[in-house]
């Protein structure tokens, strides 16, 4: 007798039928889903082997449900409002037309005998399920979210239809520092400056802008969003409310509105669209007033999973092996904004066990994970990373996280507690894997010691993948390759993509990043090059021969597998 094929089987046949799917693909998940017990369709997502579209596609094939691309539907107001805001977040569904006393509803889960029930009753309609994949659904709520509460331009101009003398924002001189504090706390809790505030907030959100630039200039204000590692200029606020705006954003983040001379550190949490983000807010004093700047951190967006880093099996194997040793220091390099943190949270993922006790310091906590104890660094009061590590050490740790590695007692205290039986995990900022160790080194930790502690060494870039929505093939021409130093053969056979530039990428053809990671294990032969002090490049070299692949070898597979370009090999690995 056949056995009944599974749900995610049935999807990976149907993959197969139309060619997104190869048969060695769906036998390494196979293998995968024994090893780990984990649902053959989260494998399929997981892994990104196919897009999100061809995925719904097939799955309602075998569903018999019409697919829906929610983001190409231009969905009628009075159609919005048919069921609550709160029951499309919940159940991830979104009303996309009605036609007489049928609603066609968009669903990540078509099956959710609970939420056609509930829609029925609300909307009082009969419901036609359509199948759509949940990261557009959850991006269609965003926007719709962002709609209503209108755009920057929108507020612009009713600000400019306003009485000038009800308009309390041009009653404030920008250039006096004796501001009354009640006219600031008035301007900010005017209805425009409140609305003008939560738009730009939440636009970033919705642009999953990493980083928001609100700066001050002589005759005006420039707004940009960092998008993928890149700043985009957006529609700026008027001048006019400059002042008015920055005291809204220090009362949203509970900081002085009266101190404009100091630079100020500040938090604020919002909910947008059922999510919960936290933004880390920067003030710093400049000639023309305050430049603000908002570090978004959108816990729905930490991928704290190893497996969905896009390491190849190669350097993921040398993680595993890492992560399996019962003692040493794991280092992850690389600069600002290069993806180390969120490394290092998906080696905790890995690691969180009932069965360990895990402690991080941090400088700040930037995404709080169940059963792990974090501790904030507080430099006013003392607390600073070897202050914390030190009591850290008196509470019976098993694994230490050192969110970064600064000085020389703090590296002190990391390498005598990897030498100490304990697994501890840390960054550093560094060019390249073999430069952690000289780094340490200039740090004045003895060779012998770090030959003894260090275990993995690793550098680390987020590169922009191409825009799945605008990707087309595409053959280089002869002079790149020879730019980049590479043999047109060693591409071939394989497709090339790039973006020529659409609305979802905002004309740039990248949407998303990718990390590349290079993985230096420390063999007997690299402790000895260690203890010997010779250079990080002979250190490196020899690591390329045992077997490393270096962040330009990751870049140049990232290419071949149709993710990223040349243009981004060139402009991570230009030293390498």
């Amino acid at each position: 007798m056949t056995p009944v094929k599974s749900f995610g089987e049935r999807i990976a046949d149907a993959l197969i039928e139309d060619s997104l799917l190869t048969t060695a693909q769906v036998e390494e998940l196979l293998t995968l889903q024994k090893k780990e017990g984990t649902r053959l369709l989260k494998l399929l997502i997981d892994k990104a082997y196919v897009s999100d579209l061809d995925m719904v596609v097939a799955m309602g094939r075998v569903l018999n449900v019409p697919p829906v691309n929610v983001a190409k539907v231009g969905i009628p107001p009075e159609v919005i409002a048919l069921i609550p805001k709160e029951m499309s977040v919940n159940f991830k569904v979104l009303p996309v037309a009605r036609v007489g006393s049928k609603l066609f509803l968009a669903m990540a889960d078509p099956l959710n005998v609970l939420a056609l029930d509930d829609v029925r009753r609300v909307a009082k309609l009969e419901v036609v399920p359509m199948i759509a994949s949940e990261k557009a659904l959850g991006d269609k709520i965003n926007q719709l979210e962002a709609s209503r509460e209108g755009s920057i331009e929108d507020i612009i101009k009713q600000q400019a239809e306003l009485d000038a003398d009800a308009d309390d924002a041009t009653l404030i001189d920008q250039s006096d520092d004796t501001v009354d504090p009640d006219d600031l706390a008035a301007a900010g809790e005017d209805a425009p400056v409140i609305k003008l505030a939560n738009v730009i907030l939440v636009q970033a959100i919705r642009d999953r802008a990493s980083d928001i630039h609100i700066e001050p200039f002589e005759k005006m204000v420039r707004l940009r969003y960092r998008i993928d590692g890149a700043l985009m200029e957006v529609t700026p606020p008027p001048k006019n409310l400059q002042l008015a705006l920055t005291s809204r954003l220090k009362i949203m983040s509970s900081l002085d509105i009266a101190e404009r001379r100091l630079p100020q550190d500040g938090r604020m949490r919002m909910r947008v669209a059922g999510r919960d983000i936290d933004l880390r807010v920067s003030f710093l004093p400049t000639a023309h007033g305050e430049k603000c700047v908002m570090r978004i951190l959108d816990k729905s967006n930490l991928q704290a999973d190893l497996r969905k880093l896009g390491m190849d099996s190669h350097t993921f194997g040398r993680f595993e092996e890492a992560i399996r040793a019962p003692h040493g220091l794991m280092l992850v390099t690389g600069p600002t904004g290069s993806g180390k943190t969120t490394t290092l949270y998906s080696v905790l993922n890995e690691l969180n066990s009932p069965h360990d006790n895990i402690i991080t310091v941090e400088d700040p906590i930037e995404f709080q994970i169940a059963g792990i104890n974090q501790v904030p660094v507080k430099k006013e009061i003392g607390l600073t990373f070897a202050a914390a590590l030190r009591s850290i050490l008196r509470q019976d740790p098993d694994i230490i996280m050192i969110g970064e590695i600064r000085d020389e007692e703090t590296a002190e205290i990391a390498v005598e507690s990897a030498l100490t039986g304990h697994q501890v995990l840390s960054t550093m900022h560094c060019n390249d894997a073999a430069g952690a160790i000289s780094r340490l080194d200039d740090m004045g930790i003895a060779p012998f010691l770090i030959s003894s502690a260090v275990i993995l060494a690793c550098a680390q870039r987020l590169m922009r993948r191409v825009c799945p929505a605008c990707k087309e093939p595409f053959s280089p021409p002869g002079e790149v390759f020879q730019q980049l130093g590479v043999k047109p053969q060693d591409f071939a056979g394989f497709q090339m993509f790039r973006g020529i530039g659409c609305e979802r990428c905002k004309q740039t053809g990248y949407s998303g990043r990718v990390a590349i990671i290079e993985a230096m294990r420390v063999s007997d032969e690299i402790r000895k090059l260690i203890i010997q002090r010779v250079s990080a490049s002979e250190i490196s070299k020899v690591a390329i021969t045992e077997g490393m692949k270096t962040l330009r070898d990751v870049a140049f597979d990232k290419v071949r597998e149709g993710v990223s370009t040349f243009e981004q090999v060139a402009e991570l690995t230009a030293n390498h």
